[in-house]
Protein backbone atom coordinates (compact mmCIF):
# COMPACT_ATOMS: atom_id res chain seq x y z
CA UNK A 1 0.00 0.00 0.00
CA UNK A 2 1.87 3.40 -0.39
CA UNK A 3 1.11 6.05 1.25
CA UNK A 4 0.66 9.15 0.20
CA UNK A 5 2.44 12.36 1.31
CA UNK A 6 1.29 15.20 3.33
CA UNK A 7 1.51 17.81 0.98
CA UNK A 8 -0.25 15.45 -1.59
CA UNK A 9 -2.67 14.87 0.81
CA UNK A 10 -3.69 18.42 1.60
CA UNK A 11 -3.72 19.76 -2.03
CA UNK A 12 -6.09 16.79 -3.03
CA UNK A 13 -8.20 18.08 -0.22
CA UNK A 14 -7.86 21.39 -1.38
CA UNK A 15 -8.76 21.20 -4.94
CA UNK A 16 -11.35 18.91 -4.36
CA UNK A 17 -12.95 21.35 -1.76
CA UNK A 18 -12.94 23.91 -4.33
CA UNK A 19 -14.02 21.82 -7.42
CA UNK A 20 -17.47 21.11 -5.73
CA UNK A 21 -17.83 24.37 -3.55
CA UNK A 22 -17.67 26.51 -7.08
CA UNK A 23 -14.12 27.75 -5.55
CA UNK A 24 -12.18 26.69 -9.19
CA UNK A 25 -11.64 29.34 -11.93
CA UNK A 26 -8.32 29.12 -13.98
CA UNK A 27 -8.29 32.97 -14.67
CA UNK A 28 -8.03 33.81 -10.89
CA UNK A 29 -4.87 33.61 -8.97
CA UNK A 30 -6.73 33.16 -6.09
CA UNK A 31 -9.14 30.30 -7.08
CA UNK A 32 -6.93 28.44 -10.00
CA UNK A 33 -5.28 25.21 -9.11
CA UNK A 34 -1.73 27.05 -6.99
CA UNK A 35 -4.70 29.40 -5.79
CA UNK A 36 -6.60 26.56 -4.05
CA UNK A 37 -3.72 24.31 -3.10
CA UNK A 38 -2.12 27.42 -1.18
CA UNK A 39 -5.32 27.78 0.76
CA UNK A 40 -6.81 30.11 -1.89
CA UNK A 41 -4.06 32.94 -1.36
CA UNK A 42 -2.43 34.64 -4.22
CA UNK A 43 0.91 35.51 -3.14
CA UNK A 44 2.62 32.56 -5.07
CA UNK A 45 1.41 34.97 -8.06
CA UNK A 46 4.85 37.07 -7.13
CA UNK A 47 7.22 34.25 -8.30
CA UNK A 48 6.67 35.16 -11.99
CA UNK A 49 5.71 38.46 -13.95
CA UNK A 50 2.68 36.31 -15.89
CA UNK A 51 0.14 34.27 -14.56
CA UNK A 52 1.10 30.64 -16.44
CA UNK A 53 4.17 30.80 -17.13
CA UNK A 54 7.14 28.54 -16.38
CA UNK A 55 9.97 31.29 -16.07
CA UNK A 56 10.80 32.59 -12.28
CA UNK A 57 11.54 36.26 -11.88
CA UNK A 58 14.31 37.68 -9.68
CA UNK A 59 11.57 36.63 -6.21
CA UNK A 60 10.83 33.41 -7.72
CA UNK A 61 14.89 32.72 -8.01
CA UNK A 62 15.65 34.18 -4.78
CA UNK A 63 12.68 31.74 -3.25
CA UNK A 64 13.98 28.57 -5.24
CA UNK A 65 17.32 28.83 -4.04
CA UNK A 66 16.93 29.25 -0.98
CA UNK A 67 15.03 26.08 -0.82
CA UNK A 68 11.84 27.52 0.12
CA UNK A 69 8.78 25.38 0.17
CA UNK A 70 5.06 26.63 -0.18
CA UNK A 71 2.49 23.86 1.25
CA UNK A 72 5.51 21.83 0.55
CA UNK A 73 5.89 23.05 -3.27
CA UNK A 74 9.17 24.60 -4.84
CA UNK A 75 8.11 28.18 -6.52
CA UNK A 76 9.32 26.18 -9.74
CA UNK A 77 6.63 23.43 -8.90
CA UNK A 78 4.09 25.63 -8.20
CA UNK A 79 4.70 27.00 -12.10
CA UNK A 80 4.66 23.79 -13.38
CA UNK A 81 1.00 23.20 -11.35
CA UNK A 82 -0.49 26.05 -12.82
CA UNK A 83 0.88 25.78 -16.42
CA UNK A 84 -0.44 22.23 -16.00
CA UNK A 85 -3.30 23.09 -15.09
CA UNK A 86 -3.95 25.73 -17.44
CA UNK A 87 -3.26 24.16 -20.31
CA UNK A 88 -5.33 21.02 -19.61
CA UNK A 89 -8.51 23.74 -19.16
CA UNK A 90 -7.61 25.02 -22.93
CA UNK A 91 -5.43 27.78 -21.99
CA UNK A 92 -2.70 29.23 -24.03
CA UNK A 93 0.43 30.34 -22.10
CA UNK A 94 1.19 32.24 -20.28
CA UNK A 95 -2.68 34.05 -20.24
CA UNK A 96 -2.82 37.15 -22.06
CA UNK A 97 -6.31 38.18 -23.39
CA UNK A 98 -4.87 37.86 -26.42
CA UNK A 99 -4.61 34.36 -26.46
CA UNK A 100 -5.93 31.31 -27.31
CA UNK A 101 -9.04 30.06 -24.11
CA UNK A 102 -11.70 27.71 -23.37
CA UNK A 103 -15.33 29.32 -24.51
CA UNK A 104 -16.56 29.00 -20.85
CA UNK A 105 -13.48 28.35 -18.68
CA UNK A 106 -15.73 27.87 -15.25
CA UNK A 107 -17.28 24.55 -17.25
CA UNK A 108 -17.27 21.70 -15.02
CA UNK A 109 -15.82 19.77 -17.62
CA UNK A 110 -13.12 22.25 -18.83
CA UNK A 111 -12.39 22.37 -14.90
CA UNK A 112 -12.23 18.73 -14.44
CA UNK A 113 -9.70 17.83 -17.85
CA UNK A 114 -7.59 20.72 -15.70
CA UNK A 115 -7.46 19.04 -12.31
CA UNK A 116 -7.24 15.63 -13.63
CA UNK A 117 -3.61 16.56 -15.25
CA UNK A 118 -3.20 18.36 -12.24
CA UNK A 119 -3.77 15.41 -9.91
CA UNK A 120 -1.51 13.06 -12.05
CA UNK A 121 1.26 15.57 -11.81
CA UNK A 122 0.83 16.11 -8.22
CA UNK A 123 1.24 12.16 -7.96
CA UNK A 124 3.85 12.20 -10.33
CA UNK A 125 5.95 14.71 -8.16
CA UNK A 126 5.60 12.68 -5.13
CA UNK A 127 6.55 9.25 -7.04
CA UNK A 128 3.01 8.00 -5.96
CA UNK A 129 0.36 6.00 -8.42
CA UNK A 130 -1.68 8.30 -10.38
CA UNK A 131 -5.00 8.47 -8.09
CA UNK A 132 -7.54 9.20 -10.33
CA UNK A 133 -6.37 5.95 -12.42
CA UNK A 134 -9.09 3.68 -12.41
CA UNK A 135 -7.62 1.17 -15.17
CA UNK A 136 -6.89 -0.72 -12.13
CA UNK A 137 -11.15 -1.54 -10.80
CA UNK A 138 -11.18 -3.01 -14.58
CA UNK A 139 -8.43 -5.43 -14.40
CA UNK A 140 -9.10 -9.16 -14.23
CA UNK A 141 -7.23 -12.36 -13.86
CA UNK A 142 -8.98 -15.72 -14.99
CA UNK A 143 -12.70 -13.89 -14.96
CA UNK A 144 -12.30 -12.31 -11.87
CA UNK A 145 -11.59 -8.73 -10.63
CA UNK A 146 -7.78 -7.66 -9.46
CA UNK A 147 -9.00 -5.52 -7.15
CA UNK A 148 -11.68 -5.63 -4.74
CA UNK A 149 -13.61 -2.87 -3.92
CA UNK A 150 -13.99 -2.81 0.17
Amino acid sequence: MTTIPNRLQTALENLYNAFHNGNLNPECCKQCAVGNILGQTDSWKHLSDDHGSLKLNYLGMVHQNLGRKFNGYSPLELLQIEATFLKACGFQVPLHHKNKKPNNPTDKAVLFEGLSAVIELLCQLDNVPNVMDYKKLFEVEIDEPKCVLV
